[in-house]
């Protein structure tokens, strides 16, 4: 099915031109008409141009009348401009059908038109780093963004890791809408949202930051340290961010170099560290984050959430009035 993808940049320069223009031709050859923002190539800095040129794009991608508005990368950049984006354009675009799509830097984004519109936004791919790779693009990757498109997907599934199935998670039990059996537990109608981790906790005290309570909270980074991100994880924790969740995912964190004076400290650790210090189950392996392999997640609709010992389902095209919505993955 046939898409008009607007294409811009509101975070990083693009440094990979070759990348840039793979990923164009690769949308192109998926069958999408594919529209390039006047300063997407823009570089001022490290950045995609200057914050107005930046501004700019965003409200040129919302009123360019495009079924997707799909960042070329992340990087930085998109915090300094959250003041200033016109929410109520963004969100008027998103209710005529417009689908933002990004990750990383994106994320300020995201949590940005949440916090100030309600509106849903999708964590998926950036241009060049899903659609521009030297080769083929990753395949789940590719046919969760066509259903997207299309509207034929419904969820996500996985599987976690080996070493932390849900028999060592432990669930609130007087949440009414979180039931569990042995090694079962099943979450309702709850509010995803997340995305990188460190985007994220930058966010904490400013208006830019949903106040999701009995939400499903997703995160991953890249390239920093299990410490760091136990330590953005215990700013969460003690803000009470974390408790106000039914569930906290897990995603890929990535490119981080372990050191001898770690001994033994790793994502594990970390990921046992958080499971005793919330209620809420924490879950791993979520196939989303700086990986080829990854989903699409609507960010700001309500889901389901079921997993029976390692086997998860995410689900939110069953909704009434939901978005359209991306497969699952097959466990």
């Amino acid at each position: 099915m046939k898409k008009h993808i607007y294409i811009y940049s509101p975070s990083g320069a693009v440094r990979d031109k070759a990348a840039f223009k793979r990923g164009i031709r690769r949308l192109q050859t998926l069958g999408h008409e594919v529209e390039v923002d006047e300063a997407a190539l823009a570089s001022h800095q490290r950045f995609a141009g200057d914050d107005a040129t930046r501004l700019a794009a965003i409200h040129r991608a919302a009123d360019s009348g495009a079924d997707v508005a799909l960042i070329a990368r992340g990087g930085y950049g998109l915090t300094r401009l959250l003041p200033d984006i016109r929410y109520k354009k963004v969100a008027k675009a998103i209710d005529k059908g417009m689908l933002f799509v990004g990750m990383s830097d994106f994320t300020a984004f995201q949590s940005a038109v949440l916090a100030k519109t309600g509106a849903v936004t999708w964590a998926g791919p950036a241009l060049g780093e899903g659609f521009g790779v030297d080769g083929t693009p990753d395949d789940i990757m590719e046919a969760c963004f066509d259903d997207l498109l299309c509207g034929q997907g419904e969820g996500a599934g996985w599987r976690q890791s080996r070493l932390a199935a849900v028999n060592d998670t432990k669930i609130i039990a007087d949440d009414a809408d979180a039931i569990r059996a042995e090694g079962t537990f099943y979450v309702e109608d709850a509010v995803l949202w997340g995305g990188n981790l460190t985007v994220l906790s930058s966010l904490l005290g400013t208006p830019y930051f949903p106040k999701i309570k009995g939400g499903i909270l997703f995160l991953e980074d890249v390239a920093e340290h299990p410490y760091r991100i136990e330590r953005m994880l215990t700013q969460l924790l003690y803000a009470g961010v974390l408790k106000r969740q039914k569930a906290i995912l897990l995603g890929q964190f990535t490119e981080f170099k372990l050191t001898p004076h770690d001994r033994g400290f790793n994502m594990t650790t970390v990921t046992q560290w958080l499971r005793q210090n919330v209620k809420a189950p924490v879950l791993t392996n979520l196939p989303y984050g700086h990986v080829p392999t990854k989903v699409l997640l609507p960010v700001g609709t309500k889901t389901d959430l079921s997993v029976d010992s390692r086997d998860v389902l995410l689900v939110w095209g069953h909704l009434s009035g939901g978005p359209q919505s991306s497969p699952k993955l097959p466990s």
